[in-house]
This record gives C-alpha cells, sequence and structure tokens, in this order.
C-alpha cells in the first residue's frame, strides 16, 4: 500500500508539469488523484465522502458570491481605486495596496483579491519592472492573508479540516507571523516600486469583466479541488505516518520550498495530519505559504495575475525566487527563536 500511494504522490507532483491537459485540468485531476489514494489506502466510506462534499461548501459559496459582488461593483471599484492613488503618495499606495490585499483577502477570497490587484496594476501605468515587483509582492501577501480564515483559500479550508479545528484556528496559530510578513512586504514594496513617470493612472488597458458562466464554472472548480484534496489527504495519511511523523520540524519547513512549484494546498492536504502538534503544522505552514509566492505554480492568485498582466514565469522568478529565499530564511530564524 505504501509503494501504491508513493506512486500516486509522485503522479500528483509532476503531472501538472508534464501534461499541458492536466495543468488546465487540474482540479479534476487531484480529485481523481484524491479518490485514488483513498481507495489506494482503504478509506474511502461512505462517512468520508459525505466530509469530502461538506468541506468545500463554505469556500465555494464564498468564492461565487465575491465573484458575483466584483462584477457588479468593478465600475464603482475602478473609480475607487483611481481616485486613491491620484491623492494618496504613491509609495504609500504601493504598501498600502499590498498590505489591504493581504488581509482582506481572507474575506473576500484570494481569488478576488488577485482580480483586485490585477484592475489596481492595470491602472498605475508602471515601468515593467516595477509592475512585477508590485504583483509578486501583492501575491505573496495574498497567498499568507488568505490562509487566516477557512474561507480564504483551499490551503486554509484543508489545514482546518485536517486537524478538525474551529474557524480561527489557523489565525491564532500564524495569525501574528503572517501580520509581519504583511507588513514587512508593504515596506518592501514602497521602497522596490517606482512611482510612475508619465501621467496620472488611468485604464488604458482595462481588464475584460468576467460573465456569468466564468464565476459559476470557477466555484465548481474550487469546488472539486477542495473535495479532492480532502480525499487526497485522507488517503496519503499512512504515508504521512510513514515518512513525515517524527520529522523535525525545522526540516519540514524547508522541505516544503517544493511549495515553489506546485499548489500549496496540494502539499498540505498531503502533509498535515491531526497527530503532529502545533508547532511542527505551524512550521509546515509557514514554509508552504512563503516558498508558494516564489513562482508563478506556487499559489492561485499567482495563477490570475501573471496570467492576466501576462507576466512570465522567468520575469517572475528573477524576483520572487531571491525574495521568498530571503523571507523563508527569516521565518527560519523567526521560528528558531520562538519555537518550543
Amino acid at each position: 500500500m505504501i509503494y501504491l500511494l508513493v506512486v500516486i504522490f509522485i503522479i500528483v507532483l509532476v503531472m501538472p508539469f508534464l501534461s499541458e491537459f492536466v495543468e488546465k485540468n487540474l482540479e479534476m485531476f487531484l480529485f481523481v488523484m484524491g479518490l485514488s489514494a483513498a481507495l489506494a489506502s482503504g478509506v474511502l466510506n461512505s462517512g468520508l465522502f459525505v466530509k469530502a462534499a461538506q468541506e468545500p461548501v463554505k469556500i465555494t459559496l464564498a468564492v461565487f458570491i465575491a465573484g458575483l459582488l466584483f462584477k457588479w461593483f468593478q465600475a464603482n471599484l475602478e473609480r475607487s481605486i483611481l481616485s486613491v492613488s491620484r491623492i494618496m503618495p504613491f509609495r504609500l499606495f504601493a504598501a498600502l495596496t499590498v498590505i489591504f490585499l493581504g488581509l482582506i483577502s481572507s474575506v473576500i477570497t484570494a481569488i478576488i483579491a488577485a482580480l483586485v490587484l490585477v484592475l489596481i496594476v492595470s491602472a498605475l501605468r508602471l515601468d515593467r519592472s516595477s509592475e512585477i515587483r508590485l504583483t509578486v509582492l501583492a501575491c505573496f501577501s495574498i497567498g499568507l492573508g488568505a490562509a487566516l480564515t477557512p474561507i480564504g483559500e483551499p490551503l486554509s479550508t484543508i489545514a482546518i479540516s485536517k486537524m478538525k479545528e474551529d474557524f480561527f484556528f489557523l489565525m491564532e496559530l500564524v495569525g501574528p507571523q503572517i501580520t509581519i510578513a504583511l507588513l514587512f512586504f508593504g515596506i518592501i514594496a514602497a521602497l522596490a516600486v517606482k512611482p510612475p513617470v508619465s501621467g496620472k493612472a488611468s485604464f488604458s488597458k482595462k481588464p475584460a469583466s468576467e460573465n456569468y458562466e466564468e464565476i459559476f464554472v470557477r466555484a465548481l472548480k474550487i469546488y472539486f479541488f477542495v473535495m479532492g484534496l480532502t480525499m487526497l489527504g485522507a488517503g496519503f495519511e499512512p504515508l504521512i505516518n510513514h515518512f513525515l511523523i517524527g520529522l523535525n520540524p525545522l526540516l519540514l519547513y524547508w522541505i516544503n520550498m517544493i511549495s515553489a512549484v506546485l499548489d500549496n494546498a496540494t502539499l498540505a492536504a498531503a502533509e498535515i495530519s491531526p497527530s503532529m502538534d502545533h508547532f511542527t503544522v505551524q512550521s509546515i505552514l509557514l514554509g508552504l505559504l512563503i516558498s508558494g509566492g516564489m513562482l508563478i505554480p506556487g499559489n492561485i492568485p499567482n495563477i490570475i495575475a501573471a496570467g492576466k498582466l501576462q507576466i512570465t514565469s522567468k520575469e517572475w522568478a528573477v524576483f520572487g525566487v531571491p525574495f521568498g529565499l530571503i523571507t523563508m530564511i527569516g521565518y527560519f530564524v523567526l521560528i528558531l527563536v520562538t519555537g518550543n
């Protein structure tokens, strides 16, 4: 059984990179692999299936409702962005954008926060380097901030489900560390993003408004994504117990740099176990969340923002990888100092 689960794990890791079809249909792929892992480990029963069917409901509704609200109020939001950006010093605006999107993403979801980011960047008319830096920093912020509640992103939904904890568990476990990170990202944005040199902010290339079908399909994909991850996590329990339980949390922190090339919710489903102590889960989550911003595939907001702003993998990596490594090292020191 362990060997079969290892094979499934390897398939989950590599297939999104080997197959364009899998990459474009990642949600259904992970749903099928979740079923396979649960069958292979012998844990698939009516109880697990019902749990997997119920688990995604909250985040799916949040994504759907937030998508509708974004569509209905997009014009008002565009006007507000233009007004605020014109009256506020640019560097303060850049810092507050990064911090605010990180904080609000736990309420409006990481997906909608990424769409708001695209609106903001599209209006600012920045030089290419500054546009990439602001986008990457904001996506780091959104990726961490969304983890504060189970409706923010799939990773937080899965983590709370696996640990069998309440709505505010992650806020208590990693809230202080995430808050410090958001402030840090905001300060870096103020320093690293140059003000636009030509004219006032305006939507010279306004992002297209989504239709209702796109909003519904995206919510449906999130439902199957989280359902698949719930079964994947349950199916991988024997693998976790065999290989990860007992490993030093500091080692797990660095192992999770693979989150840079694989969506961190998938890894959270595979790694987190209720038998782990809170310090170990904290180390796993911080490793996943920080490194998830280093490359485009690491997190949902990265994929959305890079796609709509036409940022290439190389452009993202040039800034995202060294910045992510510096942040990883800083938080490693913080874990060493504050860990128990």
